[in-house]
């Protein structure tokens, strides 16, 4: 809540007008009843248009001028309720998610009733690979990159781009110029991301000055509220992917494993649903160690990683359990679907020439286990250890091969 008191000065109010942030009950699934009793609020209280000159005319929010549609609403923002009901709206589009692509979806929304306009999106500052798309709505494949650059130009320089009269890629000819604006959205003040709008409508001839920094200090001020909690967002799930992530594969690690594997299996008892687990088992890997060295052996389980999780599917789920071992989760699949990915999986190990590109071309198989529940196992223990102990049983019979499970009783599962 700290934002609040971090931007109602911009805002020309004080914090303690404000009423209380109201949190939606599922994870930003939608916006909160409050925030949509504000927007409401915001559309009636808007202040009447008084007669203008035909070039400062402001055109309908679905293709309006940009820049007017802008210095409209800050013009709004001089009315206290509105300002309340404005700093309401955007505190409940950040409190409502933790999600960071839902809360940049909730604040794009917020964008298009706000100021109108064609085209919105959210980019954020990602350190090493650039900008990354969070969140957008109504952009079309050929905006793209104007959008990309004007929010590569806020960020820079921390200040608010506008892009006049721009045409399409490829479509340098064209009459359809639009105009874009890109607002950064920065966290303790470092851009965080960038909101960019777009608008179909090029400015007419005539128009009034585009807004300055002074005048423009209200809407950062609401972009600053967004950052704060959007850059927090991020960092969180930046570290929740990196503790779940194994550091040299890629794969998901084994203790992420250990909370899908449980998560999986109350799913299963719910739904009533089969559930299946694989355990891979690289037979003659220790050959690659003592034959070419530990560095060598750590890019051939790169390409196993790689190898396995190409015979997996989409919903699979697939981790590196440790060592030259590999486990797979399969949701919603009995003992014939187990068979088949345990198949191509095993085909996929045996017919990769590891260490290709060092020249070593080494051949490697796999010995894999197959478990289903509840026909060999009801808890997530004695399902891995059934999947366990059938990878054991290929070993024993000469490696390079699939087994699967037992059938158990209920009773002794």
């Amino acid at each position: 809540m700290w934002y609040i008191y971090a931007i109602a000065p911009h805002l020309g109010m004080t914090a303690p007008r404000l009423a209380a942030v109201r949190i939606s009950a599922e994870d930003g699934q939608e916006m909160t009843t409050s925030s949509r009793r504000a927007q409401d609020r915001n559309r009636q209280s808007a202040p009447p248009r008084k007669p203008a000159a035909k070039h400062d005319q402001v055109a309908p929010p679905s293709g309006g001028v940009l820049a007017s549609r802008i210095r409209e609403f800050l013009r709004a923002l001089g009315q206290p309720a509105r300002r309340a009901d404005v700093l309401q709206a955007v505190l409940d589009a950040t409190c409502a998610t933790r999600t960071p692509e839902r809360m940049a979806a909730n604040v794009v929304a917020l964008s298009f009733d706000f100021l109108g306009g064609d085209a919105w999106a959210m980019l954020a500052v990602n350190e090493t690979r650039g900008l990354r798309w969070l969140a957008h709505r109504g952009v079309k494949q050929d905006h793209r990159p104007a959008m990309v650059e004007a929010a590569n130009r806020a960020v820079g320089t921390a200040k608010v781009v506008w892009l006049s009269n721009v045409a399409p890629v490829g479509r340098t000819r064209s009459r359809s110029h639009v105009s874009i604006v890109a607002i950064p959205v920065k966290s303790h003040g470092h851009p965080a991301a960038a909101l960019v709008g777009l608008d179909a409508t090029p400015a007419p001839r005539g128009a009034e000055p585009l807004p300055d920094g002074r005048r423009l200090a209200p809407l950062l001020a609401l972009a600053d509220a967004v950052g704060g909690p959007l850059d927090t967002a991020i960092r969180l799930k930046r570290a929740n992917a990196l503790s779940s992530i194994d550091d040299l594969t890629g794969l998901f690690n084994s203790r992420f494993l250990d909370d899908a594997l449980r998560r999986e299996v109350k799913r299963a008892i719910r739904t009533r649903r089969p559930l299946s687990m694989l355990f891979v088992d690289l037979d003659g890997f220790k050959g690659i160690n003592d034959r070419y060295g530990h560095i060598c052996g750590s890019r051939a389980l790169v390409e196993a990683g790689e190898r396995i999780k190409s015979g997996a599917r989409e919903t699979d789920i697939v981790a590196r359990f440790g060592g030259d071992e590999f486990a797979l989760i399969l949701p919603d699949t009995g003992r014939e679907g187990a068979m088949l990915v345990a198949r191509r999986v095993r085909e996929r190990v045996a017919h990769h020439p590891f260490l290709a590109r060092e020249g070593i071309g080494y051949r490697l198989t796999a010995s894999v286990g197959a478990a289903t529940m509840p026909d060999s196992a009801v808890t997530p223990e004695s399902l891995l250890a059934a999947a366990d102990a059938a990878m054991y049983r290929v070993k024993g019979r000469g490696k390079d091969g699939i087994d699967m499970a037992d059938l158990v009783p209920p009773s002794n599962a």
